[in-house]
């Protein structure tokens, strides 16, 4: 497995008092040439986890693994290491690509911090070459971001993420702050890179046809903890969680006929100051018995007969028990 994330945490002092429990207690593993999604509204700790993986935030408690390695017991060589071998590309490259560089330089950075740029002549060869395959023409090394659309700044992200030929790629909301017409095909670049060089994609999104025409498997996060996990065809064929269900309910289709679910979700999200006791989802699960209220529902396995090899299929609700 190339990406093992075991119980991972990650708790703030709060202002006045108290912990935010911004992750609290996440499980997932990506292997190679795999994408893993995580979905859930705003607020459920998906940005907090890519931060993490990154390194960009240190977990409060947890294991991140990588290719057997524990990041978290890394040196400062081996941080080095590892952040050649993990790249990103944020939501909006407006704000991620420094305004006041020319592509080239901005793709050659990371190549010349991590001493890989070569010589000159190597250097211009290796961004030409990261140009052809995000399919923008060679003449983009001498302009800045502005001279070009959202779409073709996110692949210029996408190209300085590939700089360093790194396994796996955090893609935080790569679509989102683009035009509609712009998002496909920003998606089958990425298909068409990640079937070129193996990589593995870790993915934040709220767009769910996005998730599962692109995934290979979903993580469904309610306030800091995972709601359900599996393969994305389980997941979005049969959800078993009551928020999977809802939150697939609610989510328009290109049906004229679909009729979206109302109602299935109740309220707003809780608080992860101050989350409910028991199931963080039952203030607002239509389906809610009384133990949703006292007790924590563990985790429980719904394909065991499933092979080792595909991830498995689970959900934390009481109703499942």
């Amino acid at each position: 497995m190339l990406l093992e994330v075991e119980n991972l945490k990650k708790h703030f002092p709060a202002r006045g008092g108290g912990t935010v429990r911004a992750v609290d207690g996440v499980s997932f593993a990506v292997d190679a040439g795999q994408t893993y999604a995580l979905v859930g509204e705003s607020g459920c700790g998906k940005t907090t986890i890519a931060r993490q993986l990154l390194l960009l935030e240190r977990p409060s408690a947890g294991t991140i693994r990588f290719d057997g390695q524990d990041v978290l017991a890394l040196d400062r060589k081996g941080v080095l290491g590892y952040r050649r071998q993990v790249q990103a590309v944020f939501q909006d490259p407006s704000s991620s690509l420094n305004p006041r560089l020319k592509v080239g330089m901005l793709l050659a950075e990371p190549l010349l911090a991590h001493g890989q740029g070569g010589d000159r002549a190597a250097l211009r060869r290796r961004l030409l070459e990261l140009l052809e395959i995000v399919g923008l023409p060679p003449g983009a090394l001498d302009l800045y971001p502005h001279e070009f659309s959202g779409g073709q700044r996110q692949r210029i992200a996408v190209a300085r993420a590939l700089a360093l030929q790194p396994r796996l790629i955090v893609l935080d909301e790569p679509t989102s702050a683009l035009d509609v017409s712009i998002r496909a095909q920003i998606v089958n670049l990425l298909s068409d890179i990640q079937r070129s060089f193996g990589l593995a994609y870790v993915v934040i999104a709220h767009d769910l046809a996005l998730v599962e025409h692109f995934s290979s498997a979903v993580g469904v996060m309610y306030l800091g903890n995972m709601a359900e996990s599996g393969p994305s065809a389980a997941v979005f064929s049969t959800p078993r969680h009551p928020y999977t269900q809802a939150l697939l309910g609610s989510a328009p289709r290109p049906d004229p006929d679909h009729q979206p679910a109302e109602g299935l979700i109740l309220g707003d999200i809780g608080s992860a100051l101050n989350p409910p006791a028991g199931c963080k989802f039952h203030p607002r699960c239509p389906r809610a018995v009384p133990a949703c209220a006292t007790e924590i529902p563990r985790m429980l396995r719904l394909d065991p007969a499933a092979g080792s090899a595909a991830p498995a299929h689970v959900a934390a609700c009481h109703l499942l028990h």
